[in-house]
């Protein structure tokens, strides 16, 4: 038999006990609990219409950050096929590029597009937004100019048309938006019955002009918060930071990829990409807490110069 004193004890003991290991236990209940409690990232399955008796189109982009080449396939409707990309970097934004570089990339370009036999009235060029606001885009535009080809420069609003124009589906033109967050700036586009409407915030270089995260966000997010509430089922999103975050969760050559809402999933894109990834996340976490959308599609590869071509005569 216990006395009074020897229960008292035992007792206490096996309190202190319970109070030793209860946070662990908690802990253990609360990470199966935000397990469970994880929205599934649902797959997006979409086969877009290939053309048919489609001709081969080049194009090439000058951007902040890439040099890029697409050759697509497209038809007299307007279906298309990207046949053949390949990037290259400028590096205008860090005033690292110059004109011989640019003639001997352009020279490599114009040979791989003729032969693929693509005509000269086929061959065109952009100069994206975020790349003509730098000064040295003015001397390469001028090497540009020289090879007397199409040359067109493109302004923000016309970037967020033709990205809207490439990659919103037709069964989602009335329900969702698209986003192109480039080096320079972030384009937003939409339907509003004929019209399409645009608009323009930071890209993901940001970091590069001394402006802070947190006046990025909540600029990016008073943007995002006004596209209606009736055009945030799905957000199709393009771009290079995209790229560094989606990197993480591609299981190959997927053209579509969901991406989690949850951006703390996307962490490991910052450890491993840096800067560039980090505050494309940043954007990109401003987007989701103004809209709430349901589904996130990137759209690996995706470029705003396709909708550019899709507006030029077959």
């Amino acid at each position: 038999m216990y006395n009074n004193s020897t229960l008292m004890k035992k007792v206490l003991s096996l309190i202190l006990v319970s109070l030793f290991f209860l946070p662990f236990l908690s802990c253990k209940t609360n990470k199966k609990e935000m397990a469970s409690l994880k929205k599934e990232v649902v797959a997006y399955n979409y086969t877009p219409a290939k053309p048919v008796n489609g001709k081969l189109k080049g194009i090439v982009e000058l951007g902040m950050t890439g040099f890029n080449l697409l050759i697509v396939e497209v038809d007299e409707v307007k279906n298309w096929e990207l046949k053949e990309i390949e990037y290259g970097s400028s590096l205008i934004s860090e005033g690292m590029t110059n004109t011989s570089q640019v003639n001997l990339k352009l020279k490599e370009y114009i040979e791989k597009m003729m032969s693929k036999g693509i005509g000269t009235k086929d061959i065109h060029f952009v100069v994206s937004s975020g790349a003509i606001k730098e000064d040295l885009t003015q001397v390469i535009l001028k090497e540009l100019e020289n090879y007397g080809y199409d040359l067109h420069v493109v302004t923000p609003k016309e970037e967020a048309k033709y990205a809207l124009q490439a990659y919103l589906p037709e069964e989602f033109k009335e329900t969702s938006f698209v986003v192109d967050i480039g080096s320079g700036n972030t384009k937003f586009s939409y339907r509003e019955g004929d019209q399409v409407v645009t608009k323009e915030s930071y890209g993901s270089k940001y970091y590069q002009k001394g402006v802070e995260d947190i006046d990025v966000y909540n600029q990016v997010k008073e943007i995002a918060s006004t596209i209606p509430t009736n055009k945030r089922k799905k957000c199709f999103l393009i771009g290079g930071a995209p790229h560094e975050i989606a990197s993480t969760v591609m299981k190959g050559d997927e053209k579509y990829i969901s991406l989690s809402t949850d951006v703390s999933e996307f962490e490991v894109a910052v450890d491993k990409k840096g800067k560039k990834a980090q505050s494309g996340l940043n954007i990109y976490k401003a987007i989701l807490d103004a809209t709430s959308c349901e589904q996130v599609i990137f759209i690996n590869d995706g470029n705003f110069i396709v909708g550019y071509l899709l507006e030029l005569p077959y």
